[in-house]
């Protein structure tokens, strides 16, 4: 039986928006009720009615009703570690270029938020493969994806430290947001396939520096690239526009890089060979003529 979409179901996830902007996040259940400072609203009175709709509590507040996207739910989901925001996810899955089908190595699984981004990004014919080293944060960030990602089939999580290596080989894609990722860079270059890319997010411009460091000292990464970025929301109504009071200013920064052959360096005499290790032998120009 095909399910209308237009409206809301049992289960669902519900973001709650009154007048003054303030959203509340709950999921609908029969028989259950929501509660705020505005009054009580049934869950019976949304399920199966119209998804964007108005619904009023018993306090004569009108609320509007609309399903979460993944950007509200991370900023509303209960938290364990910090939890990258959605500006980061976006470029995270952009950057990278996490792609349906990938198969993506992440560290550390903390809220669970990139790791459902990532499980969405690669599709159900990808694989996210989470290394974890705090069992601890297992059930929570669990339960933050399957509220999205319902026991999603193709995410596996183990136990163990990235520091330590990567088991897998002819992966992807690999995701770094662990403090010292330096320690990870040559596991994640076994890891990789030519071509392939690493991802690190770091909050501090000197835990990039010591990343960048040792990518570029370990000979098998190159395109090394590093962004921050700044998210500035504005407010607009019909007699004003400026930007808003608050924002999500420097959050982190993202670091690049593209598993390469390692570099060698030749000279006119002694060319640098190419990869069969044939020599790459400069053109005859002796008997070249100007036309």
């Amino acid at each position: 039986m095909e399910v209308d979409r237009n409206r809301f179901q049992d289960g669902d996830m519900v973001l709650f928006q009154d007048r003054k902007e303030r959203r509340y996040l709950t999921t609908l259940a029969e028989g259950q009720v929501f509660h705020s400072h505005l009054g009580r609203l049934n869950h019976d009175g949304l399920i199966g009615h119209s998804v964007g709709g108005w619904y009023r509590t018993d306090r004569g507040h009108t609320l509007l009703a609309v399903r979460p996207t993944l950007g509200d739910f991370v900023r509303q989901m209960p938290r364990g570690p910090q939890i990258i925001y959605p500006k980061d996810l976006g470029n995270i899955v952009a950057f990278a270029d996490i792609f349906p089908g990938a198969t993506v190595i992440e560290s550390g699984l903390g809220s669970g938020a990139l790791t459902t981004a990532l499980l969405r990004a690669v599709g159900e014919q990808g694989h996210v493969i989470t290394y974890e080293i705090e069992e601890s944060v297992v059930p929570r960030a669990l339960a933050n994806i399957n509220k999205v990602m319902p026991s999603p089939p193709n995410l596996t999580i183990t136990l163990g430290d990235i520091y330590q290596g990567i088991e897998e080989r002819q992966v992807d894609r690999v995701v770094l947001d662990v403090p010292e990722p330096w320690q990870a860079v040559a596991g994640a270059a076994e890891a990789l396939v030519m071509g392939g890319i690493l991802v690190s997010f770091l909050p501090t411009i000197l835990q990039v520096h010591q990343l960048v460091g040792q990518l570029h000292e370990d000979g098998r990464f190159q395109m090394i690239e590093t962004v921050e970025t700044l998210l500035r929301p504005w407010h607009v109504t019909e007699r004003s526009v400026r930007p808003a009071h608050r924002m999500v200013a420097h959050s982190g920064f993202l670091t690049t890089a593209v598993r390469c052959l390692p570099r060698v360096v030749g000279t006119a005499s002694n060319p640098a060979p190419l990869p069969s290790g044939e020599p790459l032998t400069p053109p005859d120009r002796g008997n070249d003529k100007e036309s």
